[in-house]
Formats: C-alpha cells, sequence, structure tokens
C-alpha cells in the first residue's frame, strides 16, 4: 500500500494533487501546530494580471495550538463573501468560470468553525471533482505516537498503517534516509512535480498558482493529464 503524508493546505497547487492521486492513502496532519506564513489558510489565484492571495480568516489565539485547534474568524461570514467576489472578478471570463465557480462557492460555503475541519472538507471535494479516488484519512485518528518528530513520525504512521510504499515530494529528499526506511520494509520513493503551462489571460504563464486556477482554464479532462504528469524517483 502506497501512502504520503502532508498538512493540509487550503486551495493548494497542483502539485499537492498529484501526490494525492499517486497513493493510495493520503494522510492528512491535524494534530501538529499551526504554522504562520504557510500554505495552511491561503493560497495564490490569478488577478489584474498578477498572483495575489487568498486567506482564511483565522481567529487570533495561542501560537502552540494544532491545526485542529484553531477556528475560523467571526468575522469569516463576510470575509468569504469578499473571496467569493474576487474569484469571480478575478476569473469571470476564464472558459470553465461556470463550471467551476459553483464547486467554489461549496468549498468556501463550508462549515464554520473547526479550520482543520474546513480544509479536509474542501479537500474532498476538489478531489471528488477532479476525479482522484485515494481515501484521505485525518493523522489523528490513526494510532501512532505524535510525540515523534520527521522522519521518526513518518516512520511510525507507515508502520502502523501497514504502507510498504512512502512517497513524499523530492524537496525532502534530504530529510529521510531510504536504508531507515528499508530496515522497516517500507521503500521510500520522491516525486517530482511536472507542473505543465497552460493558457491564461496573460501572454506569461504564472506558475504554480491554486488548483483553482488550473481548474478555471482547463477542462476536467486536461486536469486529469496534468494530475499525472509527474514521476517518482526511487
Amino acid at each position: 500500500m502506497k501512502v504520503a503524508i502532508m498538512q493540509p493546505y487550503f486551495l493548494p497547487y497542483i502539485g499537492y494533487f498529484q501526490l494525492i492521486n499517486s497513493v493510495d492513502k493520503f494522510i492528512v496532519y491535524d494534530d501538529i501546530e499551526y504554522t504562520k506564513k504557510g500554505w495552511i489558510n491561503r493560497n495564490r489565484i490569478l488577478a489584474n494580471e498578477s498572483a495575489q492571495y487568498l486567506t482564511i480568516t483565522i481567529k487570533k489565539d495561542s501560537d502552540y495550538l494544532n491545526i485542529n485547534e484553531r477556528h475560523l474568524a467571526d468575522s469569516w461570514t463576510k470575509d468569504r463573501i469578499k473571496l467569493l467576489n474576487k474569484v469571480k472578478a478575478s476569473y469571470r471570463k476564464a472558459p470553465y468560470f461556470d463550471v467551476v465557480m459553483p464547486l467554489i462557492e461549496e468549498v468556501l460555503n463550508g462549515e464554520d468553525g473547526d479550520l482543520f475541519q474546513f480544509i479536509f472538507n474542501s479537500l474532498e471535494k476538489l478531489c471528488q471533482f477532479i476525479g482522484i479516488e485515494t481515501t484521505l484519512i485525518k493523522s489523528s485518528t490513526l494510532n501512532y505516537n505524535s510525540d515523534l518528530k520527521s522522519q521518526d513520525k513518518v516512520l511510525n504512521i507507515c508502520e502502523n498503517i501497514g504502507a510498504d510504499i512512502y512517497i513524499n515530494p523530492i524537496g525532502g529528499k534530504e530529510l529521510y534516509d531510504k536504508d531507515e526506511f528499508s530496515r522497516k520494509d517500507i521503500t521510500l520513493k520522491f516525486l517530482e512535480s511536472d507542473i505543465r503551462e497552460y493558457k491564461q489571460f496573460n501572454e506569461e504563464f504564472i506558475s504554480s498558482l491554486s488548483i483553482l486556477d488550473v481548474m478555471m482554464f482547463n477542462s476536467k479532462e486536461q486536469i486529469s493529464e496534468y494530475i499525472n504528469a509527474h514521476f517518482s524517483l526511487q
């Protein structure tokens, strides 16, 4: 069984979905510390011919809370209307706007409250739209030692879920030791994303924007082709 593990990201770029699609079970960390200025509650879209952020506003709280202990801001009801309007204004002339916008409205109008659950639900909806059948699992539902760090934590999760192949984005190649995985009868592989260019509004392509951008400019068939456009390194 092939497994990958990642933090939850809001409307992540296509490489995130390439990773999900490459495994049987995709573990999403919810019981790890929330990190600021990452991709957990924000991503970028094409707006006014440049990359601009969409951000989920969250309540101010301790910097040491886990992701599943963070909550959407009280102002989120109003804030998401602004986000929806920004998406509509940015993509209303995109070829697949009428197909994609109802999904984005459903995602942004998801349950208030828990930040992690909001993002987890959105990932499930996006995978369903794209046609990815991988099982998404919350890390807190697994029987593993959450006090472990880095490679030891990953190995512990893999052992507990019965994985024999672990796939990680190639950016983490220096973090993991193939021999350590082999000792646990687990094969370590790295996925290198191939980010294909596609026609946007601009003459110059802006890469690695939110999956929202990919969906606005490409058919489901094209997206499926992009999702499979990667290769794993041993």
